[in-house]
Formats: structure tokens, C-alpha cells, sequence
């Protein structure tokens, strides 16, 4: 969902301040959007609202929002933040589900965009009892769906040695797997994000010139396994030609090589052999140096969009 938030989850619901937040590559989205005033459009990933308002602002009272999101607490100040602005405010759908439903139900009905901004928002990133980051002591979780089964502390605790290596090079793309996996094991049960990023650190040193933490690409695994990230992309995208009237785009904007993989190699199929697709961005857009200032998380964005023939 790639957006920055400052503010409390706490205060949602309670009479707290609002979420101050903001999207990235939000003007080039919408822009690659070019959203019609009486359309019909899904944000795939509405997160805290960012993308979702402004789509809003350009639909007039004939139009319609869908908002699509697995994380509960985001939906509520979604819904807060798109709520009524006066006659000409668009109709407003939130439903809590993954875009991998997005065929199914309601938004089934043709529309004229889709925008999906993926991976976490900072709401989700910043709470240290959602135990998606290794900067903060908290509980493995990385759940985006508070509902859902899977935690990253039973992947971590119960995924055999092998399996468990394979989750690490497959969704982290980290070299030091079967190093990691190993450390993992031996050091059993692991109950904290704290702890899991010391055990990582001790297995697998930074190497040059790399300047991230040892822990990150073995995070993103988790939280990519747990999620099932990629199988819902996959979902997402097949879906989409079915969805999109003629004219309609797609605007994806991913944050790591393999989802990023995955857009272009969807689109590019979609154009050359379906002719389902007129490819917008035969390259990927990115962050100017001035957002990425502003919002560091901006930095490994990469927007792609495609038009429906």
C-alpha cells in the first residue's frame, strides 16, 4: 500500500486525530488512471485512503469507488477519509477482502480502472504488534488479515528445515537460505521479531557492499509466505481483462522485483499474444528524487499501467 502514515491506530474509532498519510506516486497514478467523472473504479488495495480520495475528487455523484483491503483497521480510516463531501461525493463501496476476490461479488461488474499499490502501508509497518518489522520488539505475526490462520511464528516454528529454506529463497530472493533456515531451527522456538532478527543476524553478516539489515529479505519472505502475496497478484491480474471495459486501465505499483516481474510480464503477455492490452509504460515510472526525499519508502516504488483494448 506504500503509503506513509504519522498518527495512532489507537485513535481510530475512538475520537482520535486523524491519519496524516501519504500515497506514493500519487499524482502519476491518477494521471495513468485518467479517471472518468460517472466511471466505476476499484482500488485494489485502498490502505489508508491516499489514492482512493483523489480517484474520489475526479468521480462525480454518478461514479462509484470500490475499495478493496484485507487489514480491517486500515478500512476504518478509509472509510473516514472518503466519507460524504457534499452532493457531488461519489458512491462509496469498502469491502473487506483480498484483490484476489476482486472478480468475485460486487466488483464484478465491468469497470473503468483498477489501481492496486502493493505491499505495506506504514500503519501496518510501524506497529510493533503487527510484527512485520524487525526494528521494534513485537510478536511474529505479519498478518495483513488480523482473521486470518497463518502467523509468521508457526512458518517460523514448524516449516521443516528444507521447506523453510525454500520460503526464504523464493519469496526474499536470499542468497544465505539454507544458512539462515539452519540458525532458524537451531534456535527454536522463536517468539519475537527481536529475536528473530538476532538469529539472523548472527547466520548471515552483511555482506559488501549491501546496506541493508540481514533480516530484511527473510522478513519480506515471511510476510510475502504468510500473506500469500504472489498467489493473490497472480489472481489480480488475471482477472483484470475480464473486468476492464474496453478503454479501461490497470495502474500496479509494486515495491519488489518479483511482484514487479509479475506486472510486466502480464502485461507484456496481455499485449503480444491476447492483444487484450496497450502497454502505457514501456518502462517502469518511479519516484522522482524529491518524493523520495520526502518519503524514503518511495525510493523502491515502481508504477506500471496498461490500457484494455
Amino acid at each position: 500500500m506504500g503509503e506513509r502514515f504519522q498518527g495512532t491506530p489507537q485513535g481510530v474509532g475512538r475520537g482520535g486525530g486523524e491519519a496524516i498519510h501519504v500515497a506514493v506516486l500519487l499524482k502519476e497514478a491518477i494521471d495513468f488512471l485518467a479517471v472518468r467523472r460517472a466511471g466505476t473504479y476499484i482500488d485494489a488495495t485502498v490502505g489508508l485512503g491516499g489514492h482512493s480520495y483523489e480517484i474520489a475528487r475526479r468521480l462525480g455523484a454518478p461514479g462509484h469507488l470500490i475499495g478493496l483491503d484485507k487489514d480491517p483497521v486500515a478500512l476504518e480510516i478509509a472509510r473516514r477519509k472518503l466519507a460524504p463531501r457534499g452532493d457531488d461525493w461519489p458512491r462509496i463501496t469498502l469491502l473487506h477482502r483480498s484483490f484476489a476476490e476482486i472478480a468475485s461479488g460486487e466488483p464484478a461488474a465491468t469497470v473503468d480502472g483498477i489501481l492496486a499499490d502493493l505491499g505495506l502501508s506504514s500503519l501496518q509497518l510501524d506497529d510493533a504488534t503487527r510484527g512485520f518489522s524487525f526494528q521494534a520488539e513485537g510478536p511474529l505475526d505479519m498478518r495483513m488479515d488480523p482473521h486470518s490462520e497463518r502467523t509468521a511464528e508457526q512458518v517460523v516454528n514448524h516449516l521443516d528445515e528444507r521447506q523453510l529454506a525454500d520460503v526464504i529463497y523464493e519469496f526474499g530472493e536470499e542468497r544465505r537460505s539454507r544458512r539462515i533456515a539452519r540458525a532458524i531451527c537451531r534456535s527454536r522456538p522463536i517468539r519475537t521479531t527481536a529475536q528473530l532478527a538476532d538469529v539472523i543476524s548472527a547466520a548471515a553478516r552483511p555482506m559488501k557492499p549491501e546496506r541493508i539489515h540481514p533480516a530484511t529479505r527473510t522478513f519480506q519472505a515471511l510476510r510475502i509466505f504468510v500473506n500469500r502475496e504472489l498467489d493473490d497478484l497472480k489472481a489480480l491480474l488475471a482477472a483484470a481483462p475480464q473486468i476492464l471495459k474496453p478503454g479501461g486501465r490497470i495502474v500496479v505499483i509494486s515495491f519488489h522485483s518479483l511482484e514487479d516481474r509479475m506486472v510486466k510480464d502480464a502485461f507484456r503477455e496481455g499485449a503480444n499474444q491476447g492483444m487484450r492490452y496497450r502497454i502505457l509504460t514501456r518502462k517502469p515510472v518511479m519516484a522522482s528524487p524529491e518524493e523520495s526525499d520526502r518519503n524514503p519508502r518511495a525510493r523502491s516504488a515502481k508504477l506500471r499501467a496498461a490500457e484494455r483494448i
